[in-house]
Formats: structure tokens, C-alpha cells, sequence
């Protein structure tokens, strides 16, 4: 198939498939007599997979380590990945847990210095 063949079943445009092609994120495509990139299934299943890592956070860097990989290595990749990104999420977690806590408690504050007819000078 087409780059535009290939954007339209993927749903992203063709520059993209050109750029994950130019960052090492897909194989070269084979060129047409007349050219023309031509893109089998595979390309489609690779899209498919930088798209699900993207919307997991994963960076294209990840995505691009992970996809040099094959047999045990991919399995063990895609662990250390998956485990890696977990972790970053449970330490956002906590950090936004936090955050907000610390809002609320300021948020009270700052309510009942209004309620007294103080204003709040310093958070």
C-alpha cells in the first residue's frame, strides 16, 4: 500500500509516517518502480504499536528501543518499560496526592481568613 493508503487505515498523516520512518521508529519503506514508498501489514501493526505507547507516556525513545528488540529481549524490554512507566505513574500519583492536600488545606485557610474579614496576605 501507499503512505496515503497507510495514513488513511492508521488514522495519523503521511509527514508522521515519514517522521517515524526518519526517527528510527519504523523500517525504511521499500520504494515502487516509480518511487513511491509501498508499506505491507507490518507497517500498519508498527503504527498500531507506537500509538498505543504513546498513549501510555511512553517517549519515542522508549518505543524506539523497544522495537529493536526481538524473542526474549523484546519480552524482557517491554517489561522493564512497562515496569519503569508504572513506577514514574505511582510517583506522579503521589506527588498529585499531595499537591491537592496541600491545596485543600490552603484553600481552607485562605475561606476562613475571609470569613474573620482578614485578608490573606501569604499563602
Amino acid at each position: 500500500m501507499k503512505i496515503g493508503e497507510l495514513a488513511e487505515r492508521s488514522g495519523i498523516a503521511a509527514s508522521a509516517i515519514r517522521y517515524y520512518e526518519q526517527a528510527g521508529l519504523m523500517p525504511k519503506a521499500e520504494r515502487g518502480a516509480n518511487g513511491y514508498r509501498a508499506y505491507n501489514d507490518a507497517a500498519l501493526e508498527r503504527i498500531n504499536l507506537i500509538q498505543i505507547g504513546q498513549q501510555l507516556g511512553f517517549t519515542l525513545d522508549a518505543i524506539r528501543a523497544v522495537t529493536r528488540l526481538e524473542g526474549p529481549a523484546l519480552h524482557e524490554g517491554l517489561m522493564k518499560h512497562l515496569d519503569q512507566r508504572l513506577q514514574d505513574i505511582n510517583h506522579m500519583m503521589q506527588t498529585l496526592t499531595e499537591q491537592r492536600a496541600s491545596l485543600l488545606e490552603t484553600r481552607e485557610r485562605v475561606q476562613a481568613q475571609w470569613e474573620r474579614g482578614e485578608c490573606p496576605a501569604s499563602l
